[in-house]
């Protein structure tokens, strides 16, 4: 039998265990988030556990659990196919710590970008950490051209314009709901930085060895 017939009569749960052993910080984030919509969609109020703030009595967790919340089952979808497919690309590349690390460090940015523009905590997703990934990606392959890294042009000018547009506002009225705009803007200045100092490392490495 060929590899491709392997591929073909592997059930669906099965294809998912293996990539969830492949990419187990990716697959972890998903769950967690899958646990985020349902407290951020049919819980009211919503557990503090994931909810911005609580510095002050130590709960430093909570500057990177709202990444978690999803508000709708369309919004939690969304993410995770952004998630899958940038996420999964940098985990399985560059190793579970190096993108655990990464995730940490947007969720942080992005969350605390939210709050101290809106003042609210009423906020969630992994839309700041997905435009992080993006943003991580972009820089990283146009310093090291490393074409695992590499993203279609269609794709990066359909995010960025769909950021704009959100920041606009009118994305706030067609939706009927509000956008995070503060998280992604700030999620893809982080993930643009951490791509420039990891692409400059990769390729002054890649020089070196050269």
């Amino acid at each position: 039998m060929s590899n491709s017939d392997v591929e073909t009569t592997t059930s669906p749960l099965k294809r998912c265990k293996l990539a969830a052993r492949a990419h187990p910080v990716t697959a972890s984030l998903m769950g967690i988030a899958g646990v985020g919509y349902v407290l951020g969609s049919y819980t009211f109020p919503t557990p503090s556990l994931f909810v911005f703030g609580g510095l002050e009595s130590g709960h430093y967790w909570r500057l990177v659990t709202p990444i978690f919340l999803h508000f709708g089952l369309v919004h939690f979808l969304f993410n995770a196919i952004w998630l899958g497919m940038l996420g999964g690309r940098i985990e399985k590349h560059a190793g579970a710590l190096h993108f655990f690390l990464l995730v940490t460090t947007i969720a942080v940015a992005s969350n605390m970008g939210q709050y101290l523009w809106t003042h609210s905590v009423r906020f969630g997703g992994l839309s700041g950490v997905i435009y992080g990934l993006l943003g991580y990606l972009w820089m990283h392959h146009w310093l090291a051209r490393d074409e695992v890294y590499a993203l279609p042009r269609e794709l990066l000018g359909f995010m960025l314009a769909w950021l704009v547009i959100g920041m606009t506002g009118a994305l706030d009225v067609l939706l009927g709901v509000g956008i995070a705009n503060a998280a992604h803007f700030v999620g893809l200045l982080t993930g643009m930085s951490l791509g420039l100092l990891i692409g400059f490392i990769a390729s002054r490495q890649t020089d070196t060895k050269a």
